[in-house]
């Protein structure tokens, strides 16, 4: 197969491509950029042409796994992903545009001999494409995350009113600039350097974004990230221009690569930049230090006074070159904010150095906050006070020729010690961004590169400078283009996109009188906990208090006393699974609505990983079955990951959820069979409906009985029903699916069979971002006593039906 074979069938298949940054390889051609024979290969006797890998492996090993990947287009798609593209030199440097398009006609631009008029020729070497239009642009927090991506590019397409027709000019080079171009007068309305932009993706096929095609860049010296969406009114030039972009980023990389010349001077090249992270850990009396709670409203941490502690800071460094660190000069705490450098004191380190994966430095210290300097932070304070605390951490950068410290100003709380601390849905560390600017000095003979420190800075100081929004880059040709964020859960829309899990805020506020009653019922509950009080069934049906949700639901499931299986998860995780890769692939999908879940690698996603990875090892008949995750994420929103783990185990086994992952869903579809019977009962017209149709409830109500609702439904309704769940047992499936079908049935029955396949997907679970909808749903599934109290006689019975059905299918 010739290279340009390969190239086509890269770029038919790969879905985005991404600029070299820290890579183990990158796909680079053999041939030169400039003259299409030309070796690179050092006068090597080997002048075969095709495609080379250059990296840290051995050539010949490198070599055959590219093979492998260029005969597996799915293999390709995964790399070209996450590095440079590999294609080869299609075009050749230097060429007029209007050289390119008359070589090679395409159905992009009009012209098929000479460029038209219209159509701009840009000084550099480029190519130009022409019916595009803009939709917009917008922040994203992962530039390089093709989820958020896809979503933005959802989000700008779906609400952009004023679309505006533009030009591209993408070149060919890795020192050239995107344009965006006026296609009436040929004048530039905005452009990007290739060193700005970090990533290219498309629509998917089948979707309404399969037209579209965007790109990320770092805007005001890598502080902000933004994506720009486009349209292609041709739909088949979204693949060349995908290309084109990999033709830019293949060359940066191979100059890189292999002239081992330093790349072009940027105006953010001398900016490092950091993340710094503080938890704090208690002595819990058992030998152990647990990460104490933190409020993420108030985005504090929530002390007990008297008992030892340790502070953890993790340092990793997310852009520019990496700097290396020595050691940890100095962990210093002082209580207050904006203190004097005197006014620090300094803790006694316990452990310093890189974390297991080379990622992160982490330094350890003790703290007794019994000591008199640290007097404010160990004394009681009174409900919703707080006071600031102030934390440093000195470090010795070999390249850095004086120490940097990284100052953390965070919030806290000192609680009574009889005070029961709610695991609230928020990361238990404090994390903040600093922007390490530096200027190299001046190099001695014989002597490494130094740099002196010009300035640190951290995010929220960034904030604070900002008195304006960011200005509009296309504000001369298109006022309305900027989307500033994704819509929120309660806007209504109109369009055909379903909505994304994970939606929809949960308020922890709640009326003083409930959390008086439930206060009463959780003491006297803790007296007795073999024995759940009388009115706690009255109380679930309401809703749990979200702030007391984590420890309800571990009293609800009987995890108050699960200390072995807290150690044996902390074995579990150490295990390899045979399901690593659906795991991994299913949890960038899981949630990506929560500020959580929606970072890849972040400790949303790194806990929700483990929970699964355990739980495959923990369940080897069942091991990891898709939809796990999403139960998995709604219990890490309101607890630990050990405890978590807890509870899921105890879903799946005592209340029956894993029975419907066994013997190819024997059980689930028992489970439709029964809702389908139900369903004459209760809503015969609709039941007849579906049958006339030809709709059977495997087809919508898989994912109600397989995640709990936790995939699709908005967070407030997904809470309560798990609420219930763990209150009542999995008939609340029942409950739930019947008032969703009831509340539904009028829409329903004017549907043909595709029509309610599409309202069951969009529709339905965007009702219910309503919390008013959600809540009168929920009362109407509680209401339903005659289900709830025959539906376990009923249900041996309609399992009896089922078997007999089932007999008489086979024969």
């Amino acid at each position: 197969m010739d290279d340009k074979a390969l190239v086509g069938k890269i770029s038919v298949s790969s879905d985005s491509v991404s600029t070299l940054n820290s890579e183990d390889f990158v796909l680079v051609s053999r041939l030169g950029d400039d003259t299409p024979g030309s070796s690179i290969n050092n006068g090597s006797d080997d002048e075969k042409t095709g495609l080379k890998i250059v990296g840290n492996g051995s050539e010949q090993q490198l070599q055959k796994e590219l093979e492998d990947v260029l005969m597996d287009p799915s293999v390709a798609d995964q790399i070209l992903s996450g590095g440079s593209g590999g294609w080869g030199d299609q075009v050749g440097g230097g060429d007029h545009v209007s050289q390119r398009t008359t070589a090679v006609p395409q159905p992009w631009d009009e012209s098929s001999s000479e460029c038209s008029p219209s159509t701009p020729i840009p000084d550099e070497d480029s190519v130009v494409f022409n019916k595009l239009t803009y939709l917009g642009c917008a922040s994203v927090n992962a530039p390089r995350s093709e989820v958020e991506a896809l979503c933005m590019m959802t989000v700008l397409r779906g609400q952009c009113q004023l679309p505006l027709d533009v030009t591209l000019s993408v070149p060919g080079v890795s020192e050239g600039t995107v344009r965006l171009l006026d296609p009436q007068t040929s004048t530039e309305i905005a452009s990007y350097p290739i060193y700005k932009i970090m990533f290219c993706v498309r629509g998917h096929d089948g979707t309404p974004e399969t037209d579209c095609f965007a790109f990320t860049e770092s805007h005001y010296n890598a502080e902000i990230f933004r994506i720009h969406v486009f349209r292609c009114e041709i739909q088949e030039a979204v693949s060349r221009i995908l290309y084109s972009f990999a033709t830019a980023f293949r060359r940066s990389a191979k100059k890189t690569l292999l002239s081992g010349l330093a790349p072009p001077l940027t105006p953010d090249s001398d900016v490092f930049t950091f993340t710094v992270s503080l938890e704090i850990k208690e002595d819990d009396g058992k030998g152990t230090f647990s990460a104490v709670a933190k409020d993420k409203d108030k985005n504090s941490f929530k002390l007990r006074p008297g008992m030892d502690k340790k502070v953890f800071i993790y340092v990793q460094q997310t852009s520019n070159k990496e700097l290396s660190i020595e050691r940890c000069f100095g962990l210093l705490l002082c209580p207050g904010t904006n203190v004097k450098n005197s006014d620090m004191h300094l803790l006694d380190l316990e452990s310093m150095g890189k974390s297991s994966d080379g990622k992160s430095y982490i330094i350890t210290g003790s703290w007794n906050p019994n000591t008199p300097q640290f007097q404010a932070v160990n004394e009681e304070t009174a409900k919703d006070t707080f006071i600031y605390m102030t934390t440093a951490v000195d470090l010795v950068i070999t390249e850095v020729e004086e120490p940097v410290r990284f100052l953390l100003e965070t919030r806290v709380r000192v609680c009574s010690p009889n005070e029961r601390l709610f695991w609230p849905f928020s990361k238990r560390s404090y994390t903040e961004t600093f922007y390490l600017k530096l200027r190299q000095m001046e190099r001695k003979r014989n002597k490494d590169t130094l740099y002196e420190v010009l300035s640190l800075e951290s995010e929220l100081e960034r904030e604070r400078k900002k008195t304006t929004a960011s200005p509009n880059i296309l504000q001369s040709a298109s006022q309305g283009s900027m989307v500033p964020s994704p819509p929120e859960d309660d806007e209504e829309e109109d369009n055909d996109e379903p909505l994304l899990s994970g939606s929809g805020d949960v308020s922890k506020e709640c009326a003083e009188k409930i959390l008086e009653t439930w206060g009463d019922l959780l003491s006297k509950w803790h007296l007795n906990l073999s024995v759940r009080p009388k009115q706690l069934p009255a109380l679930v049906r309401s809703g749990v208090p979200e702030a007391l949700r984590g420890e309800v639901w571990q009293l609800l499931a009987g995890c108050h006393n699960n200390d072995h299986q807290v150690e044996e998860y902390r074995t579990l995780i150490t295990k390899e699974s045979p399901q690593d890769s659906a795991i991994t692939r299913d949890i960038n999908r899981t949630f990506p609505a929560h500020d959580y879940f929606k970072d890849t690698g972040g400790d949303g996603q790194d806990s929700l990983y483990k929970i699964c990875k355990a739980y495959s090892v923990y369940d080897e008949e069942i091991g990891y079955c898709q939809g796990q995750s999403f139960l998995a994420a709604v219990l890490l929103l309101h607890m630990p990951e050990e405890q978590a783990f807890s509870v899921l185990v105890k879903i799946m086994f005592d209340y029956g959820l894993r029975d419907l992952f066994k013997q190819n869903f024997e059980d689930l579809h028992c489970k439709f069979f029964q809702l389908e019977r139900l369903m004459q009962e209760y809503i015969p017209d609709l039941y007849n409906h579906f049958l006339n149709v030809g709709l059977e409830a495997h087809m919508y109500a898989s994912q109600w009985f397989l995640t709990l609702f936790t995939a699709k439904f908005p967070l407030y309704m997904v809470f309560h029903i798990i609420d219930l769940l763990l209150c009542e047992g999995i008939s609340v499936i029942f409950n739930v699916a019947l008032a969703l079908l009831k509340t539904s049935r009028e829409d329903l029955l004017a549907t043909d069979f595709e029509g309610a396949l599409k309202f069951f997907r969009v529709p339905v679970p965007k009702r219910y971002r309503s919390e008013e909808n959600a809540k009168k749903l929920m009362e109407l599934a509680c209401s339903m006593k005659v289900l709830q109290s025959t539906l376990g006689v009923r249900s041996f019975l309609l399992e009896n039906e089922w078997i007999n059905y089932q007999l008489y299918m086979r024969l």
